[in-house]
């Protein structure tokens, strides 16, 4: 019941308050954003969701769109300024997933939804990750976020989606306001080390197909 009826309502519930309650934020931030970063305030990116269905995920942008000479954007470490990375770790930056959540395309709690491009490389098993509606924040989130690698990062995907409760999501909740108020798991730009998922399983696809060359 809680699956298939309960968390969707709660969804509805809880992302309407959370627009009203956080309007004001959300005012105060797009000026800044605005100012600080440029137009359009927001950055909207394809996505896949719920059984692979692709929707425009919202979120304020945190980066400029600086250029070198020849019109190609700079590398994100030097596009992501000071504010952006403060929007990062504080999570503002992800305020608008809340439209996300109230159309029905994201569920406050669930897998993170990442970027289509990956979806041809996920395992049978990782793709479980697709089963449920993607969320504003999620197992993996609580235990490393950005900073855990893709293994880790989709055996805990699948776990939230085995083991998915009322328990659980209550959990992930009150993990989540600690990770935000202690700004923890989060790296971007340089200091982040993984890898775009795509180029990771690619690189492990090479590798195994040399080892079996090489053998006898």
């Amino acid at each position: 019941m809680y699956r298939n009826f309960f968390k969707r309502l709660l969804d509805i519930l809880i992302s309407l308050t959370g627009m009203i309650v956080l309007s004001p934020v959300l005012l105060i931030v797009w000026v800044l954003v605005r100012v600080k970063l440029g137009k359009p305030a927001f950055f909207t990116q394809q996505r896949p969701g719920k059984n692979g269905k692709i929707f425009k995920l919202y979120k304020f942008r945190s980066m400029t769109d600086e250029r070198d000479e020849n019109g190609e954007l700079l590398p994100d470490e030097v596009r992501l300024t000071g504010f952006g990375r403060f929007l990062r770790s504080t999570s503002l930056d992800e305020i608008p997933e809340l439209f996300n959540i109230l159309k029905g395309d994201m569920s406050l709690i669930g897998p993170r939804p990442l970027l289509v491009k990956y979806l041809p490389y996920y395992s049978e098993e990782e793709s479980h990750r697709h089963d449920i509606r993607p969320g504003l924040t999620g197992l993996a989130q609580v235990n490393g976020r950005n900073a855990i690698g893709w293994e880790e990062r989709f055996r805990y995907d699948v776990e939230y989606v085995n083991n998915l409760s009322f328990g659980l999501d209550c959990k992930i909740l009150l993990m989540t306001v600690g990770k935000v108020i202690n700004r923890s798991g989060v790296l971007s730009g340089e200091e982040q080390t993984t890898i775009d998922f795509d180029i990771y399983r690619r690189r492990q696809q090479e590798e195994a197909s040399g080892k079996i060359k090489e053998e006898p």
